[in-house]
């Protein structure tokens, strides 16, 4: 089995809405292998959908109170699979930037 290593960076996404490419078009099927959040002063969090807004939740990142503490996080083997789209409800949120192959 091969390793898939073509990664590929989203445009930050600054309220709820699609993640896109930096063309910038919503992205398809995808595998987020990271994910970079810059928090405002206020705990929140980014619950991550695949196939919109209404979609599946696939997982939900809360967020420290914190506009000086971003928060890297490297998700494990080849990353979370989202089979439609990536779709990001960010509450208390600056921005979030995904990594994706």
């Amino acid at each position: 089995m091969s390793m898939q290593t073509d990664v590929q960076v989203s445009v930050p996404l600054t309220s709820t809405g699609q993640f896109t490419n930096q063309t910038p078009t919503a992205l398809a099927r995808a595998r987020v292998k990271a994910v970079y959040i810059v928090p405002s002063g206020t705990a929140g969090s980014v619950v991550f959908k695949d196939g919109g807004a209404s979609g599946t939740t696939v997982m939900t990142l809360n967020t420290v109170a914190s506009a000086t503490q971003p928060t890297y996080l490297l998700l494990p083997g080849e990353g979370v699979l989202f089979s439609t789209n990536v779709h990001g409800t960010v509450t208390n949120v600056t921005s979030v930037t995904i990594f994706y192959g």
